[in-house]
């Protein structure tokens, strides 16, 4: 029955104008066959294709070819075999079938990041051989979820600037835009859409524990089947040279667990390279931050001297570091940091684009959002690590946050605030001008680092 009901699909798939068409219908076939399942994968290999490709017709062939330009393997490369069998063998093609045929090219990567963490949109665009007809992937992913993904969405190139200027305009502080490297491009989208399988396979439970059955492919949700076509695009990409973040069972409370820290940089290797990192203060208006260069296979211990300094912290607080292999400091182990001196910049943010956050004085919440803006060759004419760029004066200790120093430059601003001279003295300012908010000087802060080398 089953396999009737699928090859009945492939009349309609001899309907489809294009290719992309084709693999959404494809898309609902995997879903309903069960081909993304694990468990399903070997039986559909073994079994349920063998059994389509005797029926030896243009639908058992269109059938085939849809399922396998999308379902992953071993059921996707078993049915694109059939179906070169069944093209050998003189059976007629659907008329999509030559455009499949085609790869498919990635054109654009990128990510606009919530400046607070909380969200991030990864948008692609793609290609299929030389046609000139696009397509683009917009994944909006909630790291308060776990880094699932909430939502996809198709679109044409040309509607994909307005679809990013709605979002855009919704919201509440601007997004941080970037380009991402394919392969980064891919290691992210992956994990959003393994921590939403995740989800989706406990919200679809039975009562009585078993799992939840498609009953009809028509009643899929659009989710899935965008989920499965943007995986199969996904496996066109370089594959990333990190691990994926294992999902933990209790997401709510630790979010995702740490994938294994790779092997550090051998001391027989050559000289690390040179990482330029901008570290921006969250939620700063108008923004601090600094543009850091420091050797690659520094410590994260090291690195929090660096922020330190760049920043005119003080050490006088506890602070972390949030990693896709966990959460590093200084604290006892008993509170789940691991110590920041057993891992290295180039261990947790081994590829150009990768994040962290820094936290300091985790009663302010000082955040400070890390980005590897590029890895370049050591100069050996210059001493690392060294402070290339930024814009205004970190904050005073001990003022409450962000949201406090906000309010502190307001009062200062104010002669007339009646908590004005109680600042000014707890400061131990003479004149309000004496604390500069727009104050920066890369030359002074590398000058502060050189006590570090």
């Amino acid at each position: 029955m089953l396999i009737d009901a699928l090859v009945e699909e492939g009349s309609s798939l001899l309907e489809i104008a294009d290719s992309l068409e084709a693999e959404i219908a494809g898309a609902s076939l995997v879903r309903f066959g069960g081909a993304a399942e694990e468990g399903f994968q070997e039986a559909w290999a073994a079994g349920l294709v063998p059994a389509i490709a005797q029926r030896a017709n243009t639908e058992a062939l269109a059938v085939l070819l849809a399922i396998g330009a999308v379902a992953p393997p071993p059921a996707g490369e078993a049915a694109s075999a059939a179906a070169d069998r069944l093209i050998e063998a003189g059976v007629a093609r659907p008329g999509w079938a030559d455009e499949l045929a085609q790869p498919v090219q990635v054109t654009d990567c990128r990510q606009l990041a919530d400046p607070d963490g909380s969200a991030s949109i990864l948008v692609c665009s793609f290609r299929r051989g030389g046609h000139e007809y696009e397509h683009a992937f917009v994944v909006a992913v909630d790291h308060e979820d776990c880094g699932a993904a909430a939502s996809i969405m198709l679109t044409e190139p040309d509607e994909l600037a307005t679809v990013l200027a709605t979002l855009r305009s919704g919201a509440v502080v601007p997004f941080v835009e970037q380009p991402l490297e394919p392969a980064e491009l891919r290691w992210q989208v992956e994990n959003a859409l393994e921590a939403r399988a995740h989800h989706d396979l406990d919200d679809d439970r039975l009562d009585d524990g078993g799992p939840a059955e498609w009953d009809d492919p028509d009643d899929v949700d659009e989710y899935p089947l965008l989920a499965e076509l943007l995986a199969a695009r996904m496996r066109a990409l370089p594959a990333p040279s990190k691990p994926k973040l294992a999902h933990g069972d209790g997401c709510a409370d630790d979010d995702l667990a740490a994938a294994k820290l790779p092997a550090k940089r051998p001391k027989s290797a050559p000289p690390a390279p040179i990482y330029q990192i901008k570290v921006g203060l969250r939620d700063s208006k108008p923004p601090i931050w600094r543009r850091l260069e420091l050797p690659a296979d520094a410590s994260l211990a090291t690195l929090h001297r660096v922020i330190q300094v760049a920043f005119g912290w003080e050490n006088d607080h506890l602070h972390t570091f949030e990693t896709p292999y966990g959460e590093f400091g200084a604290i006892d182990a008993d509170q789940g940091v691991r110590p920041e001196k057993s891992a290295t910049l180039e261990q947790v943010a081994p590829e150009e684009g990768d994040t962290l956050l820094y936290t300091y004085d985790l009663g302010d919440s000082w955040e400070h959002h890390v980005l590897v803006e590029c890895i370049v060759d050591r100069d050996d004419t210059v001493a690392y690590p060294r402070c290339t760029g930024g814009r205004r004066a970190g904050p005073p200790e001990d003022c409450g946050g962000i949201w406090g120093y906000q309010q502190l430059l307001e009062v200062l601003a104010d002669p007339t605030h009646p908590d004005h001279e109680e600042q000014m003295e707890w400061l131990g300012l003479e004149d309000p001008g004496d604390l500069d908010p727009a104050r920066f000087d890369a030359d002074q802060i590398t000058e502060a680092l050189a006590r570090l080398r």
